[in-house]
């Protein structure tokens, strides 16, 4: 049976987790709206929502509920149409492309469900067309080493399986040392050891490199993991628990 979970209720200012660090992201009043034709669609909805340093947090919530919009906007590919969201101190509201660019280019790393591989370069080569372009990268073997692929990095992707091949995303992601990582359904196409194995990697990206991590997803279980649960249902933040009793990912079951 889960460990149990505490709840606390959202007020103007979000609860922070046990022994937290400064905020990374302040969002307050957060909305995104989008057209469909002539119907417009709220994807979220009046979310206050603060990120801590360090922290390894879940958005858990059904599809459709608004996750993915919110990690677009949290991650600057995205503008919300209403509120504010700020990041350190940088006021990402009304930011443009350019210095979207720039804050996802020196802080963010993302991690999706698909891995977004270029299949005709190695292990290797995916993680140094982000090194290539980044201020202080890892070394990317370091970082392959890191997500347990330094024997593969010569592999092309066809060559790995699904875990391995969402590994190099990983650690394509860790290369530049962001300061927070955002992953949309990171095991949503793999099996459930492989899925295990992934956590793992974040975890211990969490753990010894100190990044925020911030993972999307629709499967329960992944929230045993966390410092904080937060639920999301038809664009609103519904609640938010505290995990007293985190586990390992290797103690996880789904």
């Amino acid at each position: 049976m889960p460990a149990p979970l505490t709840s606390a209720a959202q007020d103007a200012a979000p609860p922070s987790p046990p022994a937290a660090g400064r905020p990374v992201f302040i969002l307050r009043g957060v909305a995104r709206t989008y057209l469909m034709g002539e119907v417009q669609v709220a994807a979220l909805k009046d979310v206050d929502l603060d990120l801590y340093e360090g922290e390894f947090v879940v958005l858990l919530g059904a599809s459709g509920s608004g996750k993915s919009t919110l990690l677009n906007i949290l991650g600057g590919m995205d503008t919300p149409t209403a509120g504010t969201i700020r990041y350190l101190d940088h006021d990402l509201t009304h930011a443009g492309d350019a210095a979207l660019t720039l804050f996802r280019r020196e802080h963010v790393g993302f991690v999706f469900q698909f891995y977004n591989l270029i299949p005709s370069l190695t292990a290797l080569e995916n993680v140094q067309l982000v090194t290539e372009i980044s201020e202080s990268p890892m070394d990317p073997v370091e970082a392959l080493t890191m997500v347990g692929l330094g024997d593969r990095i010569d592999h092309f992707p066809a060559q790995m399986s699904g875990g391995e091949q969402q590994r190099v995303a990983i650690a394509r992601a860790i290369a530049k040392q962001p300061d927070i990582l955002l992953c949309d359904e990171p095991t949503g196409a793999l099996d459930f050891q492989t899925g295990k194995l992934v956590l793992e990697v974040l975890s211990r990206i969490n753990r010894e490199l100190g990044t925020t991590v911030a993972v999307i997803t629709h499967n329960a279980a992944i929230a045993r993991m966390a410092h904080r649960i937060i639920y999301i249902s038809s664009g609103h933040i519904t609640r938010v628990e505290f995990n007293k009793n985190r586990v390992s990912p290797a103690e996880i079951e789904w």
